[in-house]
């Protein structure tokens, strides 16, 4: 499957991302395979992690049916390090049309990061597959559904910042097609049972209400 297949699979089965900030590489795999084991499949090691590439390196290889790539994707070459260590997904945090051309020309899912209209429709403008908006504490729900009623139909919208069980609901009815998941996920330290477990309750709570 392409990169753009894997999304939009993803998308009407497990819409989450998993945000694997502070990954060591030595973790990389149990990790990995405890969300595989639970069907997640679109896995995002930010890049001020330690050894990002090696960790990224080590999920593609051992998932190849997930969607696995970086998070806090700043730069072109950034972008091209991800892509060679196995990489198939860029996320930002903000919106760089370089970061965004880069990974489209290289065939990899792009998510920029936009709080605004002019941010939103320029970064489809470049060519992102979808939008992080992010961060989510400062963009309501409200302020969600006014961007979902503007945006052309069909764009992938995913809140991420601060994502938790008892928040998810009103931004899903508010028209949000999925989600990035952080800390309330994985934090440097948790075991791999843990993270099972948690990936359970956030699929449980996304059941039934996928905006496709």
């Amino acid at each position: 499957m392409s990169p753009q297949e894997k999304f939009a699979a993803a998308l009407q089965t497990i819409p989450l991302v998993a945000i694997l900030r502070g990954l060591q590489p030595a973790e990389a795999l149990p990790i990995g395979q405890a969300l595989a084991a639970t069907g997640w499949t679109l896995i995002e090691v930010p890049l001020n992690s330690p050894q990002p590439l090696e960790s990224i390196k080590t999920l593609a290889a051992a998932l190849p049916r997930a969607l696995v790539g970086a998070g806090t994707v700043l730069t072109v070459e950034d972008v091209r390090q991800v892509h060679a260590a196995g990489g198939q997904l860029i996320v930002s945090p903000n919106f760089n049309p370089a970061v965004v051309r880069e990974a489209v020309r290289l065939g990899l899912v792009c998510l920029p990061g936009v709080m605004t209209a002019s941010e939103a429709f320029a970064a489809l403008e470049a060519g992102a597959t979808g939008l992080k908006i992010f961060p989510a504490e400062m963009i309501t729900p409200a302020v969600v559904k006014a961007l979902r009623a503007v945006l052309p139909a069909g764009t992938m919208v995913l809140p991420v910042g601060g994502i938790t069980l008892d928040n998810m609901q009103p931004y899903l009815d508010a028209g949000a097609n999925g989600f990035g998941i952080g800390s309330a996920l994985y934090k440097p330290g948790t075991l791999p049972a843990e993270v099972t477990v948690s990936a359970m309750k956030f699929i449980a709570a996304c059941a039934g209400t996928i905006r496709a």
